[in-house]
């Protein structure tokens, strides 16, 4: 049984929601934020990465900034940029990447069933990040950015969504990343209940990207509710906002690796290493880099040529549904042992980097110098991110990188 609510969303004005909203709080630093808002003052940037309008200076988790952001939000209400729904909706939310489209319900989850473990995580939090995002919802009073979840597909549900989209959209505009974002409000009371006994006979709902926002959620929940003696379960803070998708729309590219440094070691000595767990093949120089085609393969690029990177099968169980990922035995026998690259989450040497700016940018981050050593991964599935859900397991960091990117600011759940 999966729990969801249609809720009063407060979104933009249409002619407004281009120009509003925003890429999420955490594809950006802080400066690029900055640069971006210049240009766009009603930006939701000033709302979920409020630091852009405080002194660089002042810690991201002064007291300061998350009131900028409280401050920021109640002016693009009263200024009439944004508005609140007068009754519950479901919103349909629709992306368009290229050629690939992904449709998905806005609609808030419910928190208890986040606990019980009904919606299931695969990854663990950041102490610190969690609190970030818990003080961000308790002082705006509001959950400002959507967590990422999916489901395993059903035609119920997908016939209903297609229904919807037979109406003409609240919002569809390209933004400058050329993504185009289509919005739909659903508030026929009929379609709502059919929606909402569809998704009951779903087993569970799986969090895609957004452990922190949805950890930070359940937070602030359990913290009100213990000063909420007369806490009825039907409260908006009771629920986090959502945009859920079928697993069979997924897309996740690849996360690839930069390493700076070899660990000491020569190149010959480097390469006799990864002999032991990988066979090794000449592929090409700079300009030709090898892209993965299937798990278990590996592109590596070093000293201005890529090498082409089979695991030996007996160095991993392949019924592990964790240590069988391609980003799990690089790390257990290459990263580690070799390149002595411990924690991925700690270790300043390593970095990560988006499969949408390509493997051109593995060379370029080489050729500069900072780094040594760079590694092309084949994407993780999201059958392998369910498979790990289901059993209770815990993902490496930097396993997923989900394209497109929902916009902040779209829509909004208010407490």
């Amino acid at each position: 049984m999966s729990i969801v609510k249609p809720f009063k969303g407060l979104r933009p004005k249409p002619e407004f929601a281009e120009e509003v909203s925003s890429p999420p709080y955490d594809v950006l630093s802080s400066d690029e934020a900055r640069e971006m808002v210049k240009v766009n003052p009603h930006s939701f940037l000033r709302v979920v990465k409020p630091e852009v309008d405080v002194d660089p200076s002042i810690d991201l988790y002064d007291e300061r900034v998350y009131n900028k952001g409280k401050e920021n939000l109640k002016r693009l209400i009263d200024d009439g940029f944004l508005i609140q729904d007068k009754e519950d909706c479901f919103y349909v939310y629709r992306l368009k990447m290229g050629e690939h489209v992904q449709v998905g319900l806005v609609a808030v989850a419910s928190i208890d069933e986040y606990d019980e473990g009904k919606i299931k995580k695969h990854e663990n939090t950041r102490l610190q990040k969690e609190k970030d995002r818990a003080k961000h919802i308790d002082v705006l009073n509001a959950q400002a950015g959507p967590v990422f979840l999916t489901y395993k597909a059903s035609e119920d549900i997908d016939s209903l969504i297609e229904k919807v989209m037979d109406d003409k959209p609240v919002y569809d505009f390209t933004a400058e990343d050329g993504i185009r974002h289509t919005f739909f409000i659903v508030n026929d009371k009929k379609v709502i209940e059919a929606i909402q006994s569809s998704f009951k006979r779903l087993d569970c709902l799986y969090v895609a990207d957004g452990h922190h926002r949805s950890a930070a959620a359940a937070r602030v929940r359990n913290e009100r509710k213990t000063e909420q003696p007369d806490d009825t379960g039907n409260e908006d803070y009771n629920y986090f906002l959502t945009v859920i998708f079928p697993h069979n729309q997924m897309y996740i590219m690849d996360y690839n690796r930069v390493v700076s440094g070899t660990n000491e070691l020569s190149q010959d000595n480097f390469f006799e290493k990864i002999r032991e767990k990988f066979e090794i093949e000449e592929w090409g120089e700079s300009g030709n880099p090898f892209k993965p085609e299937r798990t278990h393969s590996f592109g590596m690029y070093f000293q201005g040529r890529w090498y082409h990177l089979t695991v030996k099968k007996e160095i991993f169980d392949e019924n592990d549904p964790v240590l069988s990922l391609d980003v799990s035995i690089l790390q257990e026998n290459l990263l580690n042992p070799v390149l002595g690259i411990e924690d991925i989450r700690k270790d300043k040497r390593i970095a990560f980097v988006g499969g949408k700016r390509g493997l051109g940018e593995l060379e370029k981050l080489v050729n500069s110098g900072k780094f040594s050593v760079a590694f092309s991964m084949y994407p993780t599935s999201i059958e392998e991110l369910m498979a790990i859900a289901d059993a209770g397991k815990v993902m490496p960091p930097k396993s997923t990188w989900f394209e497109p990117k929902l916009r902040s600011g779209i829509i909004t759940h208010l407490l």
